[in-house]
């Protein structure tokens, strides 16, 4: 017997999967294969709400498939494929090509190899709009468009042949039960799961999305909240942005869908950037920033710890992270201010802090993550130079303090917009909104206002070295597009 497999990775779904499409029209048995990867649960990248995530995408198909039709394991994918080979016959292997982090890419090469020493044919296709080994960005927009507007590649399930395996059956419950247990409030995982966010979305929640995508309160309830479905591959940006289309011409939605629509544009740009240039998972993508001073040492793990566990003594900082800890969202505007606190104020490598968030967010994409990391840090050369002051992002974006109270309740009692520096306060008003700095909440940990001076001068001075600008001319060519 000859099989085909079906190699899923970030791609959760049974609809508008190229892949599975094509893997149906050799007629072969089909067997869909998922693999918790070792190297990938010691990463520290991931943490146990991702596998959650993925389990319940996992079973989310499974209900829709023949029993045995999805075999899920543990462990190397290279030997899991190698013992499904030698047991079943495997002839072609369907995937999309993954743009992941150096250790998948790794492990693709390996796996070609091992394909080819096998007589195994490896279909890869590409993910939505993003072409591997593109060195500019000439039609790269003309692409994307072709792309996001093809007809989806669906198919009916119940006319595909699929390899049935009652032993497979066992499998998905114990990585269930494993990753079942873990606290906090985060979004579920599955295709039905996406649909459903999508369509609540398309039916109220999206109309205030442009007036409201920058409150970290707001957000939570207007903005698509579709970020984790599309990492983990629940739906396809296609399927995402023909429904905006479909829902153009909706009376009072043209400046919230115009605005969604241009971070779906991003979503595909700035994982190019990375597939572009994978070594920024490493370095600065920039080299003109490798020697840009940062603090190290005792100060900096003190500095660093306070960050990552919400204890900064700088409220609106410490409400995103223990958001962030708690559900595995926060907004855009909220995770840029994470990131310009952590490598501006703090003045930390951007590498110190970039896996902590990574296991944080629950839509952690590789291409997006690093790239948008590196821009917040400051150390691209090319993008506008941006340094979030926490308090006033507080002011203006959590007026009342509704955020911070909620997620910083030490602070409860203090009004708006006090709440925001309570470094600000006497004693006596400490003692009447009841709490003291320094034992119920931190004193802060930087001086905000110099920090935020010390930074600005130090960035600017920086962009004006020669191999800082000789870089940017590099990363101009070959990310931007041309007029």
């Amino acid at each position: 017997m000859s099989i085909a497999v079906v190699w899923l990775k970030r791609d959760l779904r049974l609809s508008d999967h190229a892949p599975l499409l094509e893997a149906a029209k050799t007629g072969l048995p089909i067997l869909l294969v998922y693999c918790f990867e070792d190297m990938l649960l010691d990463d520290a990248h991931y943490s146990e709400r991702h596998w959650r995530f993925v389990s319940q995408s996992l079973r989310d198909m499974a209900n829709k498939l023949p029993a045995g039709a999805l075999y899920v394991a543990k462990g190397d994918a290279l030997a899991v494929f190698q013992a499904l080979s030698l047991k079943y016959g495997i002839s072609q292997v369907f995937s999309h090509q993954e743009i992941g982090l150096d250790n998948t890419f790794a492990r693709d090469k390996a796996f070609a190899t091992w394909c080819k020493s096998n007589q195994i044919i490896w279909h890869e296709t590409p993910l939505g709009a993003v072409q591997r080994g593109l060195t500019h960005r000439t039609h790269w927009d003309e692409n994307w468009q072709r792309v996001m507007r093809a007809p989806c590649l669906n198919l009916d399930l119940n006319k595909v042949n699929w390899f049935k395996n009652n032993e497979f059956e066992c499998q998905l419950p114990h990585f269930e039960t494993r990753f079942q247990n873990i606290q906090g409030q985060f979004q579920n995982g599955g295709e039905s799961e996406a649909f459903n966010v999508l369509n609540d979305f398309f039916t109220a929640r999206g109309k205030e999305y442009a007036f409201t995508l920058s409150s970290p309160s707001l957000s939570q309830i207007h903005c698509s909240r579709l970020s984790p479905y599309l990492a983990w591959g629940n739906i396809s940006l296609r399927q995402v942005y023909q429904t905006v289309l479909s829902h153009w011409q909706v009376p009072g939605w043209r400046r919230s869908l115009v605005a969604f629509t241009s971070r779906l544009h991003w979503h595909c740009h700035f994982i190019q950037k990375f597939e572009s240039e994978c070594e920024m998972e490493f370095r600065h993508v920039n080299k003109g920033y490798d020697d840009l001073p940062r603090v190290t040492g005792e100060l900096a793990e003190q500095r660093l710890h306070a960050w990552k566990t919400g204890q900064t003594g700088i409220p609106m900082v410490d409400a995103c992270m223990r958001c962030l800890i708690e559900t595995g969202y926060i907004n855009f505007r909220m995770r840029a201010m994470l990131v310009s606190f952590l490598c501006h104020h703090l003045e930390l490598d951007w590498r110190a802090g970039v896996a902590h968030l990574a296991s944080l967010f629950l839509d952690f994409e590789p291409g997006i993550h690093y790239s948008q990391f590196q821009m917040q840090a400051g150390v691209t050369g090319i993008n506008t130079i941006r340094i979030y002051s926490p308090v006033k992002q507080g002011e203006e974006k959590d007026e009342k303090g509704v955020f911070v109270r909620k997620w910083v309740p030490e602070l409860c009692e203090v009004p708006a917009p006090l709440i925001h520096s309570p470094w600000q306060l006497s004693q006596m008003e400490q003692m009447m909104y009841g709490f003291t700095l320094g034992e119920d909440y931190p004193e802060p940990i930087v001086d905000v206002k110099q920090s935020y001076k010390d930074a600005q001068a130090l960035l600017w001075l920086w962009r004006k070295k020669p191999k800082v600008v000789i870089e940017s001319k590099r990363l101009l060519y070959r990310h931007v597009r041309p007029n």
